[in-house]
Parts: C-alpha cells; structure tokens; sequence
C-alpha cells in the first residue's frame, strides 16, 4: 500500500516522540513492502515563531493531500504565562480538526498486566480495564462563540450542538460497542445543561437502530469518579468535546501514564493519529519523553486503512517493551538510561526482528543498537 502521511511534530516534546513512531512506520513499511511517504509541516509555537501563524497555510496543503496526519504536540510555556495573548498555539490544532472537519476523537485505555503496579489505583480495580472513548471532536465549547466585555472584567464561551453533529459520532460508537462488549454509556450533564439534553434525547433515539447495544447513562461529575472506582464497568464512552478532553486525561492514572495514550480523530475524507498528551516542554529534548503514545496512534493509523497485522505488530512489540523495562522513566524505575530514542530503536527492531527479543534488549541495554 502506498501512502502518503502528513509529519506535523508541533512543540515541546513533540518531535521526540514523532521521529519513533514515522522510525516505527518505516519499519512497517519495508517488512511488509509497504510504501509509506512522510512531509513534514510546522504547526502551533513554532509556527508561530516561524510565520507568525500557528496553521500556516503551507502546513493546510500538506495535510489536506495527505492521506493521513500524524501529530506529535502544541504549546509552550511563554503562552500559558500570557492570558492576554491573541495568538496562541492551540489554535493550530483547533484549526486543523475544524478545517478537516475531524469529529470524532477515538482514545482506547487498556490497562496493561505488567503496569499495573504503575497506577496509584489498586490492581484489583483496574485489572482488565480496556475503555474506547468517542469524543465529539469539533462542537461545544471550545468551538462555540466566545466574548470579552470591554473593560476585560465579564467573559462568556457559549456550548452549541446540533442534532448532526451529535448523530454522526453517536453512530460510530454505537458501531464500535456492537463490535465489543454491546455496552455504550453517554456521559453527559443533561440535569443542567440544555446541550446535554439534546445529547441525550439523540442518542436515546439513535438506540432504537441498535437493540443488540446497551445504553447507559452518566452524569460527567457521576462518570469521572466511577472510572477511577471501577473502570471496568466501561466498555465504550460517549460524550461531547470537552467532557471527553478531560475523561481521557483522567483515565491516563488507570493505565499509570499519559505517555501511553494514543488517539484517531477522523472524518469522512481525513484522519489525525496523535497522542494525548501536550507538549512538556520542560523535558523537551532531554530524552525521557515517552514516545510510545506517539507509537501506538501510529498502530490506529494502520488500522484505519485495513492494515491490521501491520498494527497487531507494533502493539506486540509495545507489549514486549513494556514487559521487559524498556521505557522511559516515567514508567521505568529499574533501567534509569532508557530514552526516548532506544525505546523507539527497540521497538523498531522488535518488528524487523521479532525472534531476537532478548538478544535486542541486551545490545539496547548496553546503549548499543542490531540495527544496520
């Protein structure tokens, strides 16, 4: 298969970790002859710094001719310090999901066997956890109209949905619960809000379409604390865009890092491959970043084009890395010299070589490397 991937490593951390997962690509891409092509494109701070625009145009062609996006992260620290500015970062990738027209966010949270002592969580709660959450990726708040008073002192972001909006990422999950476990819980604030109501009265009655689907329903303040008291009564989430921001970051204390996190947000003409983490920048190229996040949303990558050995591969290789300490320190306690490019070397080889596991991890340990 041929491919034509748009590179968009953004700030902090970013690049890091995007440089092992297009390393990872490429290793797919000669074992199984596959003919992945990658354009690299600026977005967010260094945009900024660069055009003084955080989506450049340039970087809009890129993507919008590529037939997928991979994305490392936005933001810098000088913009978290400036509530006044009017140019910020984040409006790069609020761009790009709006002008591609990226509506649903897709975040798996598998709770891996050899992390679990990883979470502040008990083992017993989190054991088997294994959640996809669909996030409305392009409506509500953070894409509704927003309004300062004059004198700086009264601020309003308006939440607006419409029943289209709310269909197409309710059908999509329906879908991927009928492939699962047949349970879809919508997670809202319908005792509140009016957003919600509709939510909730759309997706109550899409249902009807899908009997062999059980539908729940949580409040967002109810749904944050049941996923860390047992998350695995959760088999698909449903919710609109800024409940599912904020879930899925919660969720990253079930798996014991963010640095694990990977996401799809797609349409029906594009798709972005991204992990869910910012940009860090206080650690930016100091080599702990982890890169697997970035990694595993190269394996949704594949997937989404029906490469689906191709993406069992990778997952395997991030099974065995985890498993034998091969991780950055956010997770690593025994090795404290594993970076960010020997987990993504490790990983690459694991895929060129998957019988010499043990014989990598020693060459890799040594800070050596089987790779020629």
């Amino acid at each position: 298969m041929k491919l034509n991937i748009a590179v968009l490593p953004g700030d902090g951390i970013g690049p890091e970790v995007t440089a092992q997962a297009v390393k990872v690509l490429k290793a797919i891409a000669m074992e199984f002859n596959h003919i992945f092509t990658f354009n690299n494109g600026y977005v967010g701070a260094i945009a900024i710094d660069k055009t003084g625009n955080p989506l450049p145009q340039e970087t809009i062609s890129i993507c919008e001719k590529a037939d997928a996006i991979l994305f490392g992260a936005i933001g810098d620290t000088k913009y978290d310090m400036d509530p006044t500015a009017k140019i910020r970062p984040e409006q790069g990738l609020l761009g790009i999901r709006k002008l591609l027209d990226l509506h649903t966010n897709i975040r798996p949270v598998i709770a891996y066997d050899d992390l679990l002592n990883k979470s502040s969580l008990k083992k017993k709660q989190i054991k088997d956890t294994n959640i996809l959450i669909y996030r409305e990726l392009t409506g509500g708040i953070y894409f509704g109209e927003k309004t300062l008073s004059e004198d700086g002192n009264l601020a309003s972001d308006t939440c607006t949905y419409s029943r289209f909006e709310i269909e197409r990422v309710a059908h999509l999950a329906f879908k991927a619960a009928q492939a699962r476990k047949g349970k879809l819980t919508l997670v809202d604030k319908a005792n509140v809000l009016e957003s919600s109501r509709l939510w909730r009265k759309v997706v109550q009655e899409l249902s009807t379409k899908y009997p062999d689907v059980k539908l729940d329903f949580l409040y967002i303040d109810n749904a944050a604390m049941e996923l860390i008291i047992n998350p695995r009564q959760f088999d698909v989430i449903l919710t609109e865009n800024m409940f599912g921001d904020i879930l899925s970051e919660e969720a990253s204390v079930i798996v014991g890092s963010i640095g694990l996190l990977a996401s799809a947000s797609i349409s029906d003409k594009h798709a972005m491959f991204e992990p869910i983490h910012g940009a860090y920048t206080k650690v930016a190229n100091k080599g702990i970043a982890n890169p697997i996040a970035s990694i595993l949303s190269a394996a949704m990558l594949l997937d989404h084009f029906g490469l689906d050995a191709e993406g069992d591969l990778i997952r395997k290789a991030v099974d065995k890395s985890l498993k034998l300490h091969i991780t950055t320190p956010d997770l690593n306690n025994k090795y404290d010299h594993i970076t960010t490019g020997k987990v993504g070397d490790f990983i690459e080889d694991f895929i060129n070589n998957p019988e010499e596991t043990n014989l990598n991890f020693t060459n890799i340990h040594l800070g050596q490397s089987t790779i020629i």
